[in-house]
């Protein structure tokens, strides 16, 4: 009739206590009579003693010593103060005296790699000759490497990201909606779209909810947002992209101006950050053992600079652009180290896109014909959010369509949303994988999807 205890829980005010745990068996070391077990839970683990004596036999010592890692056990025991800390445990302060051991799920003795390899900083590997796991060797086993404290320390705080967006923005008053993925048109007008039979007839897998989130706002919600699978068809073997990920996406009326909206957005990315830094800073300490990085920094109020500013910095620094191009990824990246340099963040807003680099429905800036009220959201010089003021005009609408080249029969039903009222509204779309990655100041999205598609996987 015990309840199990959680090994996160067993400290030193659980001295003395009788206790039921069950956990993977990490590492084992047999020692003449006595053999010592790491038992893990997530990314906490305790040292467990089995001694020959009162509760252990020989025979119990000998059978903990051969089973497997990895193997799943229910362990009876006593915790006790440990005599000095425990080097390579969480908890330091104590340890587990075995009374008795079950084997509730036996791993097999082979394993397609070594946990302790697969949380190695690559430099330490490097230094002292120690095997580390790359990354194809990790995702074909994705199973295993998800069990590393490190994989587990970055997914529990991905889920603190997805749950502080959803508080921040019930908070102020938005609606959780949900969109369709199967849909009759591509969501960006452009050809990056996955195709899938639907019956007698060709859809689409959704590029984004944004045609959506707009009826949605056409339909007097206000406020929407939704939390749900983004599909791209960019062949992009690249550090950043997916082809499948997890869009955070927020659209909303404004009364005055699209800065309105900018502000909400850039808001609640802050309490994002500083709910991480409340909530995870276990799970920030776990991931940093291995890739070291710097402390996410970030104002309040956000900064926010128009894109002709950050052009200019980038002239300054010795980049040649033109003033309606677009931001390449290296650039990006520089220009996020000048603004590092310059205002101490690692989160800022890029406002006022010139019109020509952005799609067909972004609203144009009336004092300039030739720049947007659009705006990209930046973390460590990585975009992780792309926005704008949308045209909820259904004339001005098919004009930019038409300047686009897209059929416009195939977006009828989005133009048509726009004929019968609508508010003037603005959003944008975040990637959770990139977020993560970035807050983490991780060097590769792969790690922060759980099941990464990209065009060259699709298992497991």
């Amino acid at each position: 009739d015990r309840v199990l205890v959680r090994i996160k829980d067993l400290t030193a005010e659980k001295a003395d206590e009788e206790v039921w745990v069950r956990g993977r068996i990490h590492t084992s070391r047999a020692k003449g009579k006595q053999c010592f077990l790491v038992l893990r839970q997530q990314q906490f683990n305790i040292q467990a003693l089995v001694a020959v004596g009162q509760h252990a036999s020989k025979q119990m010592v000998k059978f903990a010593a051969n089973i497997t890692k990895e193997s799943i056990v229910d362990i009876e025991g006593v915790v006790r103060k440990a005599y000095q800390k425990i080097g390579g445990c969480t908890q330091q302060d104590v340890e587990l005296h075995v009374q008795r051991i079950y084997v509730i799920s036996s791993a097999e003795p082979r394993l397609p790699l070594q946990l302790d390899d697969a949380v190695r900083p690559e430099v330490e590997g490097e230094e002292d000759g120690r095997a580390t796991v790359n990354q194809d060797t990790r995702l074909d086993n994705r199973i295993i490497d998800l069990r590393t404290s490190t994989s587990q320390a970055v997914f529990c705080l991905q889920s603190g990201i997805c749950q502080l967006f959803r508080e921040t923005l019930i908070h102020k008053g938005f609606v959780e909606i949900q969109t369709p993925k199967i849909i009759s048109a591509a969501s960006e007008g452009g050809a990056n779209v996955f195709t899938v039979s639907y019956f007698k007839t060709s859809a689409y897998l959704a590029q984004s909810p944004q045609l959506y989130k707009q009826m949605c706002i056409c339909a007097d919600f206000e406020k929407v947002f939704c939390v749900g699978p983004v599909f791209r068809a960019e062949d992009s073997n690249t550090h950043r992209h997916l082809t499948e990920f997890v869009g955070l996406d927020i659209e909303m009326a404004f009364n005055y101006h699209y800065h309105e909206v900018v502000d909400e957005i850039a808001d609640t990315l802050v309490q994002i950050f500083k709910g991480l830094q409340e909530r995870f800073q276990t799970e920030i300490e776990t991931v940093s053992k291995q890739f070291p990085c710097e402390p996410f920094k970030f104002l309040e109020p956000t900064l926010r600079l128009e894109y002709r500013e950050g052009v200019a910095m980038l002239r300054e620094a010795g980049v040649e652009m033109g003033d309606e191009e677009d931001l390449s990824t290296p650039n990006e990246k520089l220009l996020g180290r000048l603004v590092k340099e310059k205002y101490d963040t690692d989160f800022y807003i890029l406002d006022k896109y010139p019109l020509a680099v952005r799609p067909f429905y972004t609203m144009p800036d009336p004092a300039n014909p030739k720049t947007s009220n659009s705006y990209d959201m930046f973390m460590r010089g990585e975009e992780i959010l792309s926005g704008a003021q949308r045209i909820h005009d259904p004339q001005l609408l098919t004009e930019r369509a038409k300047h686009h080249g897209i059929d416009l029969e195939k977006i009828k039903a989005y133009i048509d949303s726009f004929r019968f009222g609508a508010p003037p509204h603005a959003g944008g779309g975040i990637g959770l994988e990139r977020v993560t990655m970035l807050y983490l100041g991780l060097h590769n999205v792969r790690q922060t999807s759980m099941f990464p598609r990209d065009p060259k996987r699709l298992t497991p």
